[in-house]
């Protein structure tokens, strides 16, 4: 395998990691891109919007999560305090800025720092940003954070296995499919087998680069993208041979 060594017992081992360090939690922080802005879940200015935004989706956008639909508004609202109360996890509102208003949730959950782990995961996006850039630059914004900034090795994404919608969104941001943990869940009085994908460190900048030209003016005329995310990325590969 690329990257490994040679033991004095003639065994295979991992490539070296010098000066390893636990990594940092991430925070409560505000991340603004061109079309979106990501904001800490906050009941306050987020529970009735996202409310709204989830009601006049339909109850199919729960389908795949183990919350959800909520029978009202404050039901919603606890749902909030319970996600606010992980002190590792951090879970955000996904600002429309054309409109200023809260249209979905992302969060960073299952956070491993001494491994240098983190999923990305309560990706619930509502029908208003669904097929839009705001989708796909919400999830570069997240990606960035945790590659850049708190110097993550491995970002995770865990779908039921049965939620195809899921895991190809996860293919087209970059994701690779590792496998499936069978029976991994038991939700909503179902069994769940849990697909699981992820991106490591030495594929983010080529991620990054298909991100950011994808994302650009040039690429998306009134939100119409001239060429895929999947393409330009095959091209960022090809050219970093």
């Amino acid at each position: 395998m690329a990257g490994t060594r040679i033991n004095e017992f003639n065994q295979e081992i991992g490539f070296a990691i010098e000066n390893w360090s636990t990594r940092e939690l991430p925070q409560r922080v505000t991340f603004t891109g061109k079309y979106c802005e990501l904001q800490p879940l906050n009941i306050e200015k987020h529970a009735s919007q996202l409310y709204e935004s989830y009601e006049s989706s339909g109850n199919s956008i729960w389908t795949y999560v183990p919350c959800g639909p909520f029978a009202s508004l404050q039901d919603f609202k606890g749902f909030i305090n319970k996600c606010n109360s992980d002190d590792k996890s951090v879970f955000f509102a996904v600002i429309d800025k054309s409109s200023g208003r809260a249209v979905g949730m992302i969060s960073l959950i299952s956070v491993n720092e001494q491994n240098g782990s983190i999923e990305v995961g309560y990706v619930i996006y509502s029908g208003h940003l669904k097929k839009t850039p705001i989708a796909t630059e919400a999830q570069y914004l997240l990606m960035k954070y945790a590659f850049d900034e708190l110097k993550y090795r491995r970002y995770e994404w865990r779908c039921d296995s049965l939620n195809k919608p899921s895991s190809n969104a996860a293919k087209r941001l970059g994701f690779t499919v590792e496998g499936t943990f069978r029976q991994a869940m038991v939700y909503k009085g179902r069994s769940r087998d849990t697909t699981y994908l992820s991106i490591i460190d030495s594929e983010w900048k080529t991620c990054q680069e298909a991100f950011e030209k994808w994302l650009s003016p040039d690429n998306l005329v009134n939100g119409v993208q001239k060429r895929s995310l999947n393409d330009i990325r095959d091209q960022c590969r090809e050219k970093s041979k």
